[in-house]
């Protein structure tokens, strides 16, 4: 009698993973457009040339760059190259024709002076930046003005201003004043967009640990199993890495800021607790069980 064949049974499949990598790919993708977009506007902001002051062409051209901002100074670091155009200026612009002195506002630390027929150079000159306080970080704005008036052989002379900013943890907002002689812009500057949003991030990571620890620390003290050594390395591992996790927020910002009151320093409490409670607890479930099973 020929031997008869049963079919093979189809393998049980597990559960598919489309539900799964679906959602993941849609989060990547809106997260990668987000984070361009974002990218693309704080690019154009950069490479944005604001333009104030006289048109004519017998005039004195400054092109000022914002080249960092410091918050805990109050001052930011602008770099100034002064071209004379037209008749006031020789060797394609490099000198002036007469001696030439430009006058600044208030809040910048010196005037500059530029002797005739000597090649002009390049200056870096500080601003005082007013209403603020660093200790607002990363929410924390600031004002100031900059202003140039030019003064060629004991007459004014009109001026241009070219106005951008390089710092890319600040964003600047340029207001101009009209004038017919002088450039005169009026500044506001901001955390930028890419460094508010890293903070913000970093304040909801630290309130994410510090739930994370306070979850496992009443799990471990709800169970008695004494000293559970993991879960103790865990918790000091994450209260010293949240130090070192502040500490390297952008801009460093200073100690008693409002990124330290609003989400590192009650994290950092909220863990140092569970510690401590994790220790007691299991130090007590541990000379229990010791007193119940005596050696």
């Amino acid at each position: 009698m020929a031997p008869t064949w049963e079919p093979r049974r189809p393998r049980p499949s597990g559960p598919s993973l489309l539900p799964v990598l679906l959602p993941i790919a849609v989060l990547v993708f809106v997260a990668v457009a987000v984070g361009s977009w974002l990218q693309f506007t704080e690019r154009q902001a950069i490479d944005t040339v604001r333009t104030v002051g006289s048109q004519a062409v017998d005039r004195v051209e400054v092109v000022a760059t914002v080249q960092r901002v410091d918050a805990v100074a109050r001052e930011l670091a602008l770099r100034v190259r002064v071209t004379p155009r037209g008749n006031l200026g020789e060797q394609d612009g490099t000198a002036p024709v007469a001696d030439l002195r430009l006058q600044t506002s208030a809040q910048t630390l010196g005037d500059l002076e530029f002797k005739a027929h000597e090649r002009i150079a390049i200056r870096d000159v500080k601003v005082a930046i007013t209403d603020g306080s660093v200790n607002d970080y990363p929410f924390d704005t600031y004002k100031t003005d900059i202003e140039f008036w030019a003064e060629q052989g004991g007459k004014q002379v009109p001026v241009r201003l070219l106005f951008s900013n390089n710092d890319t943890l600040f964003s600047i907002s340029a207001t101009p004043a009209p004038s017919s002689q002088e450039a005169v812009l009026g500044l506001g500057v901001a955390r930028s967009g890419s460094l508010l949003v890293f903070a913000v991030f970093m304040m909801v990571v630290m309130w994410a640990l510090a739930a994370s620890v306070l979850l496992g620390a009443w799990y471990v003290t709800t169970r008695t199993e004494g000293l559970v050594w993991a879960a103790l390395g865990w918790m000091a591992a994450t209260l010293f890495a949240l130090s070192a996790f502040r500490n390297n927020a952008p801009g460093t910002p200073p100690i008693g800021c409002v990124l330290d009151w609003f989400a590192f320093l009650w994290a950092e409490t909220v863990i140092a607790l569970c510690l401590i409670a994790v220790v007691v607890t299991g130090v007590r479930t541990a000379l229990r069980h010791d007193d119940t099973h005596p050696t």
